[in-house]
């Protein structure tokens, strides 16, 4: 009889494997592991039911917490004597979570009065948060609350007995940008747009130096439902130290001023010129002491336009025109117009003539008023003719007719290569944004005319800009160092520690001392006996030259005037440069207009002092 095989039983290994002692222990392990998990689940329903909102408040806060943002200070910008010119003030912004106030009913009322008493926040504004975000955990109700008013809720914020149902208020640091002075050096310093986004200046190019970056709490609840903090704090930004020297910035914007309200509605309705600019440059290094420009504004209200429209022009103008009228308002003519130098340019046609061996010093020539060149002719300033000149006459009497011969003797190649050396045509590389491009404005030797030539040789027919024209002049007079102007000296991180100094930057060599010295002596001439004798200082040595550039079209009587001049006449520490675009006045072609600031500006303790190194000197 066959013998019938048992059927196996899938689980049959695990009794082989597994006596019947362990299985039992087995399945109370296993019994036990479900009990624990249900009693855990009893356990969290129970605390869900009785202590529910509790724990979604701790919760809730702290996802708050994890969000918050420590703001880093931006860094100052400040004058070389390390006067603070733009600093980041400390401020609050008042922050409501509406969620935690609508936690309990009780805490509404006294949370509304609070706000209402410390921050003016009136009750309806909360009312309406209320209803139309019930579970917003952030609320920006008021910006910029000062440390006074902040300090004022941190007191009731603390007293839990006497206000224990004020809820949900919490106070987030910020800083705000401020101006100490207004509208002094407002080319120079520029302003900020959305908090920390440099506009203009130094506050633009020097944006990412400025900021530093943010910092941040973070919060995480522990086995106790307590909460740890962990905090990674700001990094401020570096503060930035300018070569502006404050006390000649303020000077040199007074006796701005003071000019344009003399000329105010004299000729015509407006202001006393349509711009007037002023650099005032140390020439030995390329430091820019003080720049300045008017029309001005306001850097801590830089949108203001009531100094300069009436409320019913404002009104009228279209956003567009407004922004023009802004953008024109903020343009720093020194670094980003461009103009026709006139007179100013012949000490550089002069230099380059003596550089090439053109000229020896010993030349003279023959002014009748006019000088034909090509089918044109073309009038000296002295229509009566200036007679028999030397060269340092000439420049003296600013003759055209005799520049214009020099500018022949040169040729067109020899003249262009002169103004390229001298940096016409080209960047200055200043750390200001918004330096205007010269490129393109300047004649080529292969498409330069004899007229052109001519022309050109006394700073007509092609353009410059303020930087350019200073930087380069500051060559003539130091030796022949071409210097790259900047306006910013050094460096420093919040502690006042140097992390880096802007040394001065030695582009090139224009011409030798030689001609230096000589271009000076002539330029002296200028001041003592030719069309710059209204700039002179008594009992003080110094040189210029004046300019009056006819503006396009001709003949249509509106003239640029400028003068520029340096100080003292031995080892000039100081190079100031004045430019008066279309004076508010019958005759706009005088120079004289130009000159009148540099002896306003005799009582700066700057040129005082450079005064007292002088006479040391001649001791």
């Amino acid at each position: 009889m066959a013998v019938k095989k048992r059927k196996k039983s899938r689980f049959e290994f695990l009794t082989r494997k597994f006596p019947l002692r362990m299985q039992r222990k087995l399945v109370m392990l296993f019994m036990a592991v479900v009990l624990a998990f249900v009693v855990l689940i009893g356990r969290i329903t129970y605390i869900n039911v009785t202590k529910g909102s509790k724990y979604t408040k701790v919760v809730l806060d702290q996802q708050n917490y994890d969000s918050r943002v420590i703001a880093f200070k931006r860094g100052d910008i400040v004058d070389r004597n390390g006067t603070k010119m733009a600093t980041s003030e400390r401020v609050y912004n008042v922050i409501l979570d509406v969620a935690v106030m609508m936690d309990k009913k009780e805490y509404i009322e006294p949370t509304k009065e609070v706000l209402k008493e410390c921050f003016n926040v009136e009750g309806d504004v909360v009312d309406k948060l209320i209803k139309e975000s019930p579970d917003s955990r952030y609320e920006v109700l008021v910006s910029d609350v000062d440390y006074a008013t902040a300090q004022k809720f941190k007191k009731i914020d603390e007293d839990d007995k006497k206000y224990p149902n004020v809820k949900g208020i919490w106070l987030e640091e910020d800083y705000v940008r401020k101006y100490p002075y207004n509208t002094l050096a407002s080319d120079v310093i520029g302003f900020t747009v959305d908090g920390n986004v440099g506009s203009n200046g130094i506050e633009a190019s020097y944006n990412s130096i400025l900021n530093g970056t943010d910092g941040r709490e973070y919060g995480y609840q522990d086995e106790s439902t307590s909460f740890e903090q962990t905090v990674k704090e700001p990094e401020n930004g570096q503060t930035v130290m300018s070569t502006i020297d404050l006390q000649v910035q303020s000077i040199v914007e007074k006796h701005i001023l003071e000019f344009n309200e003399e000329h105010k509605n004299q000729a015509r309705e407006g202001e006393g010129s349509l711009n007037t600019a002023v650099i005032v440059m140390n020439p030995q290094n390329g430091e820019i002491l003080a720049e300045a420009s008017y029309p001005n504004y306001d850097l801590n209200n830089p949108r203001d336009l009531t100094k300069y429209y009436t409320e019913e022009q404002i009104e009228a103008m279209s956003d567009e025109e407004k922004l023009d009228t802004l953008n024109s308002l903020w343009n720093n003519f020194c670094v980003s117009d461009t103009y026709e130098p006139g007179s100013t340019f012949k000490p550089f046609v002069i230099s380059a003539g003596l550089e090439t061996g053109v000229l020896t010093g010993e030349e003279s020539y023959t002014c009748g008023g006019v000088l034909h060149v090509g089918d044109h002719d073309i009038h000296c300033s002295n229509r009566d003719g200036h007679g028999t000149q030397t060269l340092k006459r000439a420049l003296e009497n600013s003759c055209n007719v005799a520049l214009m011969q020099i500018g022949e003797s040169m040729g067109a190649e020899e003249f262009t290569r002169y103004q390229e050396l001298f940096g016409f045509g080209e960047m200055t590389g200043i750390d200001l944004p918004g330096e205007a491009s010269t490129e393109g404005l300047l004649y080529e030797a292969e498409n330069m005319d004899a007229a052109s030539l001519a022309t050109n040789a006394f700073g007509q027919n092609f353009n410059v800009t303020m930087t350019q024209l200073a930087a380069s002049f500051c060559s003539l007079v130091n030796g022949g160092n071409y210097y790259e102007p900047h306006v910013v000296k050094q460096i420093q991180d919040e502690n006042g520690n140097v992390t880096e100094t802007k040394d001065p930057v030695l582009v090139r060599k224009t011409i030798s001392k030689e001609t230096s010295d000589i271009i000076k002596d002539y330029m002296y001439g200028v001041v003592e006996e030719g069309t710059g004798k209204s700039a002179a200082v008594e009992g003080y040595a110094i040189g210029g030259k004046t300019g009056t550039a006819e503006k396009l079209p001709r003949r249509n009587g509106k003239y640029l005037v400028s003068f520029i001049g340096y100080a003292p006449q031995e080892n000039p520490q100081v190079v100031v440069y004045v430019v008066v675009n279309e004076p508010n006045a019958q005759g706009q072609a005088n120079s004289g207009f130009a000159t009148e600031h540099p002896r306003s500006w005799e009582r700066s303790s700057r040129i005082s002092e450079l005064k007292r190194q002088q006479k040391k000197q001649n001791k």
